[in-house]
């Protein structure tokens, strides 16, 4: 069986995972996008874009490689608000989303399963964090399950001991508001550790196991 991973997450050195006031004009939060700035310029991001060209970068590819099933939540779907985006939203990556794997949302509003082009599947979890789990190990196998975000996703999978490994891409940027990734969180008391420490430009890539 595959391990549970958080992998590709950005940081801010304040310890923010997103920003204030997602929406539909913010979905990562306003600056959250500045997150993520190490990610855009890569080969991995470009090609899921369909653009051809850019950096090779091995925690971007491993971001999304050896993944049998994706956990979202459900602001990772859609816009937050009680509409999902509208009655033909299908998730922010149009026809052909980067996750070419069944997809598990965690949502407390039910809604029939979507299929979309390349293989991604989205199922809505309306019964909670764990069975959300068991349902993705089920359908990744020996593959492993990536807790995609967003940040109240993680800390549950965090404290509730779920997580194997968890990449961190720290980015020297300060939001100063927006979601705290670790507020209140013990890390160390949960057996974690940090394995690998690789600093770019960009971003320093923190790697914690337990």
């Amino acid at each position: 069986m595959g391990k549970v991973r958080v992998a590709g997450f950005g940081v801010s050195i304040d310890g923010f995972g997103a920003g204030p006031d997602q929406g539909l004009e913010h979905p990562l939060g306003k600056r959250g996008q500045e997150l993520m700035n190490w990610f855009f310029p890569t080969l991995a991001f470009r090609s899921m874009i369909g653009k051809d060209g850019g950096t090779d970068d091995h925690f971007a590819d491993a971001a999304m490689e050896g993944f049998g099933a994706f956990i979202l939540g459900r602001n990772m779907f859609g816009p937050a608000g009680d509409d999902w985006g509208g009655p033909d939203w299908k998730g922010w990556w149009g026809d052909n989303p980067p996750y070419h794997a069944p997809t598990f949302i965690l949502t407390h509003h039910v809604r029939a399963p979507i299929v979309m082009e390349g293989g991604t599947t989205f199922h809505f979890v309306t019964d909670g964090i764990d069975a959300a789990l068991a349902e993705a190990k089920a359908a990744a196998g020996d593959l492993d399950v990536k807790i995609g975000g967003g940040v109240a996703t993680v800390r549950q999978y965090l404290l509730a001991g779920a997580i194997d490994e968890m990449h961190l891409a720290l980015s020297p940027v300060v939001l100063g508001r927006g979601e705290s990734l670790f507020a209140g969180v013990d890390l160390p008391g949960l057996g974690y550790r940090v394995a690998e420490v690789v600093p770019t430009q960009l971003a320093t890539h923190l790697v914690l196991t337990r």
